[in-house]
């Protein structure tokens, strides 16, 4: 007789069903006793589940079938890796011997690794194999204890989460005796922290506070210009406290990138706050975008999705690193090609960077403080390429603070105040939007630039003049757009006027300094 149940594997961010059918025969081969084989494209830590298996089924007081052990992990043509095998093929094996009902794995989803004591460990992955249960129509699941309230937070879905093989066992036999983990989702998102750095702790620094809160309320990409210590860092680090919250389609967006890259916290349950990404200038392209050995495995750039990513000191990093941005800044996902398939990664994010104007920090500085050669300074500001610089809607530079402000009392808006707004403009655009698949104004694009980008006659006189002035180009153009939709939004404008075109022209200057045609110093 040959016991199944169900399963699953996971391919970059997608969950497929495996199906795990075991068999068995009283017959022992005549040389060296009883087999084990598992076949179905298993690897290294699948093949070796059976030592598991056979020990945690030993140290838990059951028996397993004598004869020859065949496991199939079907569809056969599918790659399988990791341990989340180990609690279904257990449990198909021990039907075999111990007498668990026809019915007890039927309509239900396994996983769970084993340890040689019989205990139940983690896995990654539980809240997409959950996801994916549920859409299956699955009425039950059994995960491990530590990912229960991970996997609970499916609604609609029974989650039961098992410490032990032995408990595992009793639960199949006896259901009526255990309770499915409950997870209030309602309760996550009202008890959730909110960054504890406030914007009151920035002294002075009012325009780019103004370009942060633009960004902020139309997702836009930004980019921080100045020398060291004025204040960079300190600003991008108080972006979470200012954002939007999630909605529960984006956390559980969220949740199962990080579940995937096994970054859940050990108490599991929803992330419920912006997620804030600050890769080093040293990563890799892999390490940005997704890779790996095998299965590719989610970059900085999508545990970065549906919040922020910050690159400081962005000419720090590889040239290389930095161009592989410009498709998923532009598309929102990223495709990690490979020989066994191409694995497509989601990732929207808003782009917060920060850089110096030239090698030594001080070009520009009071005092005459730099000392970088011409040539020196335009090789360091070219390593930002136009076509990058183009996808970054908002270019603000962060001047020195003078001594009368850096020795004043902190004041000025706090993050909750600045929230406030953003969170009015954010009001409207989801208004505006509905029922169109746009999600902020960043997202306006091709004949939605005309239909919710209307100017008043002197702002479209203005933006002519400003574009033969600028020589930008037309993606720049779109995004001048956008980021003046963002500012009329702000203000309450339901058309876009000149003030808030001007105020848009002027986060693109950079486009120029960045791009010297002349001597810097001239």
């Amino acid at each position: 007789m040959i016991h199944r149940t169900l399963s699953g594997t996971i391919q970059g961010v997608t969950v497929y069903t495996v199906e795990v059918e075991t068999n068995c025969s009283d017959k022992e081969v005549e040389m060296g006793g009883p087999v084990f084989h598992v076949i179905g494209l298993p690897d290294a830590a699948i093949r070796e589940s059976k030592e598991r298996i056979r020990s945690a089924i030993w140290a838990s007081g059951l028996q397993t079938p004598r004869g020859n052990v065949m496991v199939n992990l079907a569809p056969a043509a599918m790659r399988k890796a990791g341990a989340l095998y180990d609690l279904p093929i257990a449990l198909c094996l021990i039907a075999f011997k111990d007498g668990l009902p026809a019915q007890a794995l039927a309509n239900t989803m396994v996983v769970g690794e084993l340890g040689l004591n019989g205990e139940v460990r983690g896995i990654v992955g539980a809240l997409p194999l959950a996801m994916h249960a549920k859409e299956l129509g699955l009425k039950r699941m059994i995960v491990p204890a530590e990912n229960a309230r991970e996997a609970a937070a499916v609604e609609g879905l029974a989650v039961y989460g098992v410490e032990t093989l032995a408990e595992a066992v009793r639960l199949c036999c006896h259901p009526e005796q255990f309770q499915p983990v409950q997870v209030d989702v309602r309760r996550l998102f009202e008890e959730a922290q909110r960054s504890g750095l406030d914007f009151v702790d920035v002294k002075g620094q009012e325009s780019a506070k103004r370009a942060l809160v633009i960004a902020a309320a139309g997702n836009h990409n930004l980019l921080m210009v100045g020398s060291p210590g004025v204040g960079k860092s300190l600003i991008a680090n108080r972006i979470p406290g200012i954002l939007p919250p999630l909605t529960l389609a984006e956390a559980m967006e969220v949740t199962k990138l990080y579940s995937i890259a096994g970054l859940l916290p050990k108490d599991g349950g929803l992330m419920v706050e912006r997620p804030f990404r600050a890769p080093h200038h040293t990563v890799s392209d892999a390490g940005l975008l997704g890779g790996g050995k095998g299965i590719p495995h989610p970059g900085e750039i999508t545990l970065a999705h549906r919040g922020v990513l910050f690159l400081d000191e962005l000419p720090e990093f590889r040239r290389n690193v930095l161009e592989a941005l410009r498709q998923p800044l532009e598309n929102g996902e990223v495709t990690v090609a490979r020989a066994s398939g191409a694995f497509v990664f989601p990732c929207r994010f808003m782009l917060v960077a920060a850089m110096n104007p030239c090698p030594c920090g001080y070009y520009g500085a009071p005092g005459n403080r730099c000392r970088c050669l011409p040539m020196q300074v335009q090789s360091y500001r070219s390593r930002i390429s136009g076509p990058l610089l183009d996808r970054i809607d908002l270019h603000v530079e962060v001047p020195p603070l003078p001594k009368d402000t850096l020795t004043a009392k902190r004041s000025g808006p706090s993050s909750a105040q600045l929230r406030e707004q953003i969170l009015a403009a954010r009001a409207v655009q989801q208004r505006r939007f509905q029922g169109t698949g746009i999600l902020s104004n960043a997202d306006i694009a091709g004949t939605a630039l005309d239909r919710f980008c209307t100017l008043t006659d002197s702002a479209r006189k203005f933006l002519d003049l400003a574009l033969n002035a600028k020589h930008l180009s037309a993606r720049s153009y779109d995004r001048i757009l956008r980021v003046a939709r963002t500012c009329a939004d702000l203000n309450g404008h339901a058309e876009i006027t000149d003030a808030e075109v001007s105020e848009s022209c002027q986060y693109r200057v950079l486009d120029q300094e960045l791009r010297p045609q002349e001597d810097p110093w001239g």
